[in-house]
């Protein structure tokens, strides 16, 4: 692996840094392409704000949410009011630790923004984080001060009662009413803000997930790393212009959610549609009023927003839906593109990786296939050894590029980088054409008889079979078999749910794929429990199994 060097920093507080993996520990990474050629010194935030002005695109509308449209211009002088209150008032420090809880609105973009400028290393949150949850996250990044949403502050105050780390939680007002005490405090800066002169190896971003054991694992990410998500599979992929107008169901607190509705857009001078409460519902209405064009959600949303058409919902402004959080099933992708005739995007992406590095393409997307790497990066089919696997046969995905994992301080970066090759947790097929299709979260694999079978693809098959509305498939523990197929399946409606449907369903999915992935426990639900975004928690089902 050629050698490791990190540019110059402009962090004071090395904390990130000090605890970046030991370089023998870090996946290959790629930045031979002319399109990650970055300065040694960057700001990504001033990249998305204050150049998009530089650029003549000061007018264009940047965001939209709670009732407002804020255009580049307003948003560069929000962003650089707060960064002069943190740095003025609350003492940040290029390197500090700064977390932010919210849900996706406006007045957390101008936060991430503002922190980013200001030299921080940003932490989003989720809104949904409890006390006990938000202080692993305080204790594993060292955090000291807290911007909150001030309708959700509770958790995060009381979490600050027993941390010895964070000492300050700043309330600011999510609803752009400017009623609260950052808010009040940024009014009466300067709309001009001299933004720390960080390197593009500053670590600006910790993207935080779940661990197996429950321990959270901090991902890091650097100024030129947010930039090449966008420079690499926004550019190539989703060809943004500054007419797109994006909406999603992500959240920003996660790193895909972040990159989809707002480093995206505001890298292209484009606009996002922010959600508190993105139900497929209110989405419609966002793009039946602001004419939206790309549209990041999960599968069982664009079943709803289908249904919705054929009760006479508009979504004709949509050019691309990509489709997020879970595999894309091959029924739903084909009643899309028959319904739309617009295209819906597969890929696969990880908090790791910061984004997507495997997609469809439009014009070459292919039912069932997550399809093949975004430039720059590139991936393969392996066994437990590394040794890459014949075409069609299952092995692990193995995949580097610009971006790859690096842990803070966690030992479990060995078991996700090996040989230089980020190991995403996935089981994966590549087909002749060179296509990859997603088999299962490692996890997710069912093992029945000595049979290995994919949940996702059981859920397929039922999904075809027009009784089905939604269902989910989990191993249920057998004596005989050591796991069976079981499937939770909400009907259509006026379906009877009796035994004659569930014998016509596995016979479905015996007529659909190979028989023995039928599935031998059949229940009937009313909903299946979902995340905010509409992905589908089937951890859950395990739990109660």
């Amino acid at each position: 692996m050629p050698q490791i060097k990190l540019g110059p920093t402009a962090h004071v507080d090395t904390f990130t840094r000090d605890n970046l993996p030991p370089f023998e520990l870090w996946p290959e990474i790629l930045l031979d392409r002319p399109e990650f050629q970055y300065p040694e010194y960057l700001n990504a935030a001033v990249e998305l704000t204050d150049r998009m002005v530089e650029r003549g695109l000061g007018d264009n509308i940047a965001l939209i949410g709670n009732g407002r449209r804020r255009t580049y211009k307003e948003l560069t002088d929000w962003s650089n009011r707060l960064a002069h209150a943190l740095v003025e008032n609350y003492g940040v420090k290029p390197g500090n630790r700064v977390l932010i809880r919210s849900g996706n609105n406006p007045a957390l973009v101008a936060a991430w923004l503002a922190a980013t400028k200001a030299g921080a290393v940003v932490v989003n949150t989720m809104p949904m984080l409890r006390a006990g949850e938000l202080a692993k996250i305080v204790d594993k990044a060292e955090i000291s001060l807290a911007l909150c949403d001030s309708r959700i502050a509770d958790e995060l105050i009381a979490c600050a009662k027993t941390s010895k780390f964070l000492k300050q939680v700043v309330s600011f007002d999510g609803t752009q009413n400017h009623d609260a005490e950052l808010d009040r405090i940024a009014l009466g800066k300067s709309v001009k803000f001299d933004a720390v002169k960080t390197g593009r190896d500053d670590v600006a971003l910790l993207g935080f997930t779940s661990g197996t054991t429950g321990e959270p694992k901090a991902t890091m990410h650097f100024h030129r790393d947010i930039l090449m998500i966008a420079d690499g599979y926004a550019r190539e992929v989703l060809k943004v212009t500054p007419e797109d107008v994006f909406v999603g169901s992500p959240p920003l607190a996660f790193t895909f959610g972040l990159g989809g509705l707002a480093i995206f857009p505001l890298r292209f001078g484009a606009a996002a549609t922010l959600l508190e409460n993105a139900s497929p519902p209110n989405m419609i209405q966002i793009i039946e009023t602001y004419k939206a064009t790309i549209c990041f959600t999960a599968p069982t949303a664009y079943r709803a927003m289908m249904a919705a058409m054929d009760k006479g919902a508009d979504l004709s402004s949509l050019r691309i839906a990509v489709s997020a959080g879970e595999t894309l099933p091959a029924p739903v992708f084909e009643q899309w593109t028959t319904k739309t005739g617009k295209p819906i995007l597969d890929g696969i992406g990880s908090t790791e990786m910061l984004h997507i590095f495997i997609t469809n393409r439009m014009g070459e997307a292919r039912p069932g296939a997550t399809g093949k790497p975004v430039t720059g990066y590139v991936a393969k089919v392996v066994d437990e050894k590394m040794n890459e696997v014949p075409r069609g046969e299952i092995g692990r995905l193995a995949v580097r590029g610009p971006t790859g994992c690096r842990y803070l301080a966690d030992k479990r970066q060995t078991a996700y980088v090996r040989d230089g090759w980020n190991l995403t947790g996935d089981t994966f097929v590549q087909d002749e054409d060179g296509y990859f299709h997603f088999v299962a979260r490692a996890d997710d694999m069912i093992v029945s008889a000595g049979y290995n079978i994919a949940g996702p693809e059981v859920e397929a098959a039922l999904l075809s079979h027009p009784d089905v509305a939604e269902c989910a498939v989990i191993g249920k523990r057998d004596e005989e078999r050591g796991e069976v197929v079981a499937a939770y399946i909400v009907l259509k409606a006026n379906v009877v749910a009796d035994d004659v449907c569930r014998k016509r369903l596995q016979d479905h999915v015996k007529a659909t794929i190979a028989p023995y992935k039928y599935p031998r426990a059949v229940n009937f639900v009313e909903a299946l429990p979902k995340t905010q975004t509409g992905k589908i928690q089937r951890f859950r089902l395990r739990e109660q199994v």
